[in-house]
Parts: structure tokens; sequence; C-alpha cells
């Protein structure tokens, strides 16, 4: 057999594969279906680096198995082409983004190609073609046509929603919104079109509103928080790294809160990593606790607190509002020291723009002049303006105690009395508490000092009784809050989907006509960001002429959906077919990067939920089962990138060594969870593997009989082998093969049947050559569509086991006996032996113990 030729081998079997349509993906099928998809890449950039495979390899890998295994496989691949990252490529290289995409699509395309993945590209799709962004464009309109009935606990449209309002107004309505004012079935029908469109606008799940927003002067954009992240700095953009600040801005937004417990709820189910889950709730911050509510002395107003830590709620005795509360003016109204409270609270807000949410440290703070009438008892208590307070967060405003360490320490600084009710059971502890020396915060240990009688309880276990104490009194109501807030909806960026929504003159909102989408994106003369808060399309005067949406949708729009368009792309007549959709159902293995926790994989989730309510979807999650991939490294260490010049091309390396060796190699790195440096010299030797495989093909043949101890190894391979590709243990299959391989290059024949099943197994990991020795060896089918083969658990038992032979109790030697041997001819076999006759001599043996296949025991 000839030398190895990587490039001529694996040109030749992807023309083939491409010609045979090898991975046609048919809707048709009476198989079982299994649908594996990749995270959608974006268009954001020249090409590949070595990294961006790795995921696309192990779902691969796993796709050619289950495809062997006689599973209808959908393995798609496409393009998030719209959004932030492809549209600052494009501005950085001075080109459109639609070229820009075009381009870069091309040789993403053509880099993929020659890895060679199992995709069927008939499904392909890109967030940017108008084919695709109109029904984008179209579930857009289903949710600002929506409502969340809490009754039914599901959207329902929102022409229900205003029949109720015509009967009975909202009386009876249990909905998630904004709206906390009654109005009777008259009201309702006296209000004008702009009032009711207000009222509702505070019910749908798309709305629009004004909000203070995380504002990116140098992107021209708004980020959503996901988008936003920490630096020594204050806060900055995920992309590009550009500061951020704080602005109050007209946006639209998506009532993601609506579906909180559900998103929370379906986590439990998900075969997920822990930490991936473990983010999510975290960000969806559930906690259920208790609102607090106090009349404010000489005003007409209450103001509300929540805690979910209220076991020491006697022990409160100030209040405290954010700096940028809706409440603190007129509840300084009448005051004489009004203007200056308010400019010291604008200061603090100030002080606070440069830092991420809750990471402002600085305590600092000033008195309103205001008390609170406590119906706890404690006098009244006064009301402060304090910067840790965050208006955002719970009600703003924040009933304080000794029992909190940030309460405790502003406290401290301005001298307002504390009180505890909470001690631990050291005494010392107690007395240095009692003395307001120290902060005491742990209610799993604390035992309480008050109320009556409630004095010597443990706190946490005191938690429902304490409940059922301050609601009886009428001093509380049970409540929920959630610290995920509704996600913004718009950029006002040119590179997106058309929001397809136009205002009249009179301020009233319209939708564009389904039989008009898509809303096609307009050429404009400059898609550069205004920075003025303006999208570049308010200067189209065909657009702003038609009052059309000006802002566009965010990136994420189309990559919360994209995944049900795979299963019947070109579909002119809704997302996909009914039939399509009830037979792939949702994704079986979703790959991709953890980085997309808290945005990717909780907007599409998202979504998922709302098109099962309204009929789309049949299943509640889009994703049951996911699997993230580590990074690999550049040479140095560091993350690949241009900036450190350390970026790997995919394509040298194929040109180099071949797309088999690349594959094998970034799966036997390690674990692919797990991130770890590109190694040229460990390349190598995955390239050396293969070659090896290759020569033993001329020790192959039809007459040679199976070895029985190769056998053992054999089936032991295959089944780990299936069982390491299942669990996405790639290095490890790949070791068992290795070892296998050694074991074969030990025998100077090898029998044909054997070593076809040793190429099936290794065949996912490195198709183009073993389908070339399939084909060498006189087979006419192809191998990629072959059976995956099954292990013999009667050939998994080896032949010969190794056993220890004891001399009271200390092991002296070992020895290799056919498997259930008889007692009696080990004992005798095994008294011959030098090792062992030596200890005997002269000796009497007492006793003899054997435990079949593993040891003999001579007691001496």
């Amino acid at each position: 057999m000839k030398d190895y030729n990587h490039l001529e081998i694996e040109k030749k079997w992807q023309a083939i594969w491409t010609k045979k349509k090898a991975y046609k993906t048919s809707n048709n099928s009476k198989k079982k279906k299994y649908y594996i998809l990749d995270m959608i890449p974006y268009l954001s950039g020249a090409g590949l680096h070595v990294g961006h495979p790795k995921g696309y390899i192990g779902s691969d890998v796993l796709a050619r198995m289950k495809l062997m295994q006689g599973f209808n496989v959908l393995h798609p691949m496409g393009y998030d082409a719209f959004g932030l990252p492809a549209e600052q490529y494009a501005l950085e290289h001075n080109i459109h983004p639609r070229k820009a995409v075009e381009i870069n699509g091309k040789t993403f395309e053509k880099q993929l190609s020659i890895i060679g993945f199992t995709y069927d590209w008939d499904r392909k799709i890109s967030t940017d073609d108008p084919n695709f962004y109109r029904w984008t464009q179209w579930i857009f309109l289903k949710i600002y046509n929506s409502w969340y009935n809490k009754k039914t606990n599901k959207a329902e449209p929102i022409t229900e929603l205003i029949k109720k309002f015509e009967k009975s107004g909202s009386t009876g309505i249990l909905a998630v919104t904004e709206n906390n004012q009654s109005f009777t079935s008259s009201d309702w029908k006296s209000k004008t079109s702009k009032e009711k469109q207000d009222v509702l606008m505070k019910y749908r799940l798309a709305y629009e509103g004004f909000s203070e927003v995380n504002w990116c002067p140098q992107l021209g954009t708004v980020l959503a928080n996901d988008e936003v992240i920490d630096s020594p700095k204050g806060p900055v953009s995920e992309r590009g790294g550009f500061p951020v600040v704080k602005k109050n801005m007209r946006q639209w937004f998506m009532r993601i809160t609506a579906y909180a417990d559900r998103l929370l709820d379906g986590l439990e189910d998900l075969d997920w990593s822990s930490h991936i889950k473990e983010i999510q709730k975290n960000w969806i911050g559930k906690s259920e606790g208790l609102i607090f509510s106090a009349k404010v002395k000489g005003l007409n107003m209450v103001l509300e607190t929540f805690t979910a830590h209220f076991e020491a709620c006697y022990a409160d005795t100030f209040y405290v509002i954010a700096p940028d509360h809706v409440l603190l003016p007129e509840l300084l109204d009448g005051l004489p020291d009004r203007d200056l409270v308010l400019k010291k609270a604008k200061e603090m807000v100030d002080r606070r723009k440069g830092f991420a949410e809750g990471e402002y440290k600085e305590i600092d703070g000033v008195f309103t002049g205001r008390y609170v009438i406590n119906p706890m008892g404690n006098e009244d208590l006064p009301v402060w303006v304090a910067s840790f307070a965050l208006a955002n967060y719970g009600t703003g405003i924040v009933k304080c105690s000794a029992h909190d360490e940030r309460d405790f320490s502003f406290a401290k600084k301005f001298n307002i009395p504390l009180k505890v009710t909470m001690l631990p059971t050291d005494k010392e502890l107690a007395r240095k508490v009692q003395n307001f020396e120290i902060c005491f915060t742990d209610a799993s240990t604390g035992i309480l000092i008050e109320p009556h009688n409630f004095i010597g309880r443990n706190a946490a276990d005191s938690r429902l009784d304490m409940v059922k104490h301050v609601t009886s009194k009428g001093f509380a109501r049970i409540h929920t809050t959630y610290k995920m807030r509704d996600a913004i909806f718009a950029r006002q960026r040119y590179w997106g989907e058309p929001i397809p929504l136009y205002h009249d003159k009179n301020g009233i909102i319209h939708e564009v006509s389904e039989k008009s989408l898509p809303l096609k994106l307009p050429d404009v003369k400059s898609y550069k960001p205004t920075g003025t808060g303006e999208s570049p399309l308010a200067g189209v005067a065909s657009w702003s002429k038609k009052g059309l949406e000006t802002n566009t949708m965010p990136g994420w729009a189309g990559s919360s959906w994209y995944f049900l368009r795979y299963m019947d792309p070109q579909n002119k007549k809704g997302i996909a077919d009914k039939k399509a959709i009830k037979y792939w159902k949702n994704v079986d293995m979703y790959v991709g990067g953890a980085e997309h926790a808290t945005g990717h994989l909780l907007y599409s989730r998202f979504w998922h939920k709302f098109l099962k309510d309204y009929g789309i979807a049949i299943t509640e999650e889009p994703f049951p089962a996911l699997r993230n991939q580590g990074l690999i490294m550049g040479i140095d260490g560091r993350k690949m990138s241009k900036r450190w010049g350390n970026v790997v091309n995919p394509t040298d390396v194929v040109n180099s060594y071949g797309a088999d060796t690349l594959r094998l190699y970034e799966m036997f790195m390690g674990p692919f969870e797990g991130s770890l440096p590109w190694s040229t010299d460990n390349i190598i030797g995955s390239r050396r593997f293969i070659e090896r495989v290759w020569k033993l093909v001329e020790r192959v043949s039809k007459k040679t009989k199976s070895d029985p101890k190769l056998e053992v190894i054999l089936h032991k391979t295959i089944a780990k082998v299936t069982e390491d590709i299942q669990n996405f243990a790639f290095n490890t299959a790949v070791s068992a093969m290795m070892i296998l391989s050694n074991e074969m290059d030990k025998k100077e024949s090898l029998n044909q049947r054997d070593f076809e099943l040793f190429l099936k197994i290794l065949s996912p990991f490195s198709p183009h050559f073993t389908e070339e020795i399939w084909n060498k060896l006189g087979n006419k089918s192809l191998l990629v569509l072959e059976k995956w083969p099954k292990f013999d658990p009667k050939k998994m038992v080896d032949a010969e086991v190794k056993i220890a032979i004891l001399i009271n109790n200390k092991v002296r030697a070992e020895m290799l006996i056919p498997k259930d041997e008889k007692e009696a001819e080990i004992v005798r076999i095994a008294k011959e032996m030098p090792d062992v006759n030596k200890w005997l001599i002269g000796k009497e043996v007492k006793k003899v113990i054997y435990i079949p296949n593993r040891l003999v025991n001579f007691v001496v």
C-alpha cells in the first residue's frame, strides 16, 4: 500500500460524500431521530482559528456514531450574521456589513468543509437572510400581541385581554403587568386610543417604555446586562471593552420576567452542567420573602420594603431609600432641606456611574428629615438616602438593622441607633454583639431575644412562624421577587432585524401587516452609529416618513429560535411544517460555549416557551441536553487572538497534517470541557498514530483467524469508545483505540473482520483515511454509513487472569492462569514456582486459602 497522502485522500472522499449525499437529512424518515446542533457561530471575523472547530468536531463525532447506529441525524450549520459582532467587524474594515458577512461566510464554509463535517448544507441558514428574518419579525409580532395570564400560566392573545376589559374591566384579571390601577368596563370604553394603548403596553410581552439602560457611547447603542462585563475601570462592553454608562432612553423590552418561574423550574430536568444551571438560577435570582408597609409621618405616603431575611425584623431601626428612587422628590416635599438632599442624592448617583450594579462600595448617605411610623414598635424610624440602595432592586427602599453588615456599617458611620434581637450561642460573642462591637448575621445559629413569644428560639427554625406572626398582625405580606429584569429588545444600530411596527401622527403604534413581511432593512448612506441615541435608520427619509420604528432588534433575536428553522428551512408558509416540528421536536444534544449561559441560552428558552404557548413548539425546553467545550489556548497559554499573535489557522494544520489528524488531536488533547494550550509537538503524535494504523493494512487478511486475546481487547474497546462518545469523553476513547492499535501492531497478521470493526469505531474521529482503508479492503459501501459495531459481552472476558501467590498473607509471586482453573492445579503449579518454593522448603503448609481468579495464600 502506498504512502499515506492526506491531501489526496481527504479531497477524494469529501467529493464522494458530497456526490452521494451521504449526509442528506430527510424529514420523511421512519428512523428514530437524533438532532445534534452546535451553537450558531457569529460571522464576526475573517476566519476560524483551531480553537473554533473543537466543539464542532465533538458534535460531529457523536453525529457520525448516531448515523452509524441507525438514527436519522439532523446536524446542520448556519450563521448568526446580524448584530454587533458582524457590524463591528464591518466598521473596522470599512466595508458594508452585508458584504462583510457574505465574505466571512464563504471563508467559514470553506474552512469547515475541509475538516470533513457531516453537515447537510442544503439546510444552511443565515439570520440576515430576509427569508429567515421574516419569521423573526413574525415571532416578534406574536410576542407583542400577547400577555401573560397567571391563571393559566401561559401567554395568551392580547385580543382576549381586550375582550375581558370590555366585559368587566380589570376585575379578576391575574396578569404579569406593571398596571396597578383598576378600572371598570365603562372606564375602558371611555378611554381614547392612546390611553388604551398605554394600558395595554403594561401587559404586552413586548412593550415600549423609558428606562435607565446601559449606554455605550463608542458602540453607539444600548447593551443588555449580559453584554456588559466588569473591569478595573468600571463596566465595559463585552464586545470591544468600551466604557458603559447609565442613561434614560426610550426602549423596547421583552417581558422575560413573566416566564421567570418556568425558566427556573425547567432547569431541574435539564441534562446541563450544574455550573451553567447555577448561573441561570442566580441570574433569575428568585427570592421569597416579605413586603413590609409603613406610613410616612406627616405625609399621605406608604413606604414598602422587601426582605428575604426577616428573622430579626424586630431589630430594624432605620430605613434607606435609593438616591435615584422615583418617590424621593415626593418624600422630600415641604422640607426645608429638600434641594440640598436632592443635590447630595444626585452626587451619589453620579459617583456610582463608573461602577457595575452593586459594585459601588463607598458608604455615603444623607438624612431626609422624614420618619416612618413603625407598627412593630421601636418608635418612629428615620429615613435616609443611602448610596448602596438600588432603585431597581426590590422596592428600592430597605429596612435596616444591626444584623446586616452593610446596615451596621452605615449606622455606625452616621450614629444611627441600633438594636439587637438575635444573639450567638457563644457568651463572649453575644456580649460583643449586645455592645455593638461586632455585627452578627448568622440566622442559622442565632437565638432570638425578641419578640416575646420567640425568645430563646433558633432564628432560622422560626421563619415560618415569623411569617405567620407578622402577616397575621398586618405588618407584612408574602411576596416573591426576582433579580432578573425584562430584556432590552432594541439597538440603536443599523445591522439588525427591523422591528415591524410604525407610529402614526397621533403616537399610536401599529403593526406592519404579516403580508408585508419581511420588512427589509433599507440601504443607507452611512450605517455608522450616530452616537446620539438614534439609529441610522432615523436618517432614512422613506423610513421615517412612514413612521417606522428606527431601532433594530438585538443580536440575540434570530438565535432565539433558529434551531426550529433547521427542521424545515425552505418553508415559505411558516417557521416550519407542523409535521417536521412534531418529528424533530427539539435539539437532543446542544454543544457550545459556557459564556452564553445568561444570554443566548436564557433568551432561547424564553422564546421557545412562548412558542409552545402559541402552539408552534411542542416541547417546553429547546435543549434538553447541553455540553460545553473548553478553549484551545495559544502555544503561549493565552487565549488565541490576533492581538497576541498566537493564532493557529486550521487550514494550515489541515494542509500540513491532515483534517483527520486535526480532528483526532483536538479530541485527544484532554477533557472536552477543559481548556488546554495548542501543541505542534503533540499533534505530530496524532499523525503518527494515523500512519501506524495505515501501515497495519498490509497485515490484514481474511484468512487470518481471530486472535482470542486481541478479540477481548477489541470488544472492550468497542464498548468503551461507544460509551465515551456518548459521554463526550473523547480523549479516553482515543486513548483506548491507541492501546488497541499497539496490540494489533504486535501481531504479524490480523483478521480482516476484526480490523474492520476497529476502523468503524475510529471513523467518527478520522473519517477520511478510515474510509480509504475500508475501500482498499474491497468494501463497496461507504464506511460512514455502515452499522456501528456492537460489542459481544462474552468476548470481553479475559481468557487468562493474573493471580497473586501469598505466603502468610505476603505477596511472593504472581502467575498467569486460565480463567476459572481448578484449585488443585493452581496449588500444584504454584508450589513448583521457584519464588514460592523457596518459602515452603522445610515448612508445613497448615492451610491453603484460594479466592478464585484472584489469589492463593499458603499459611505455613
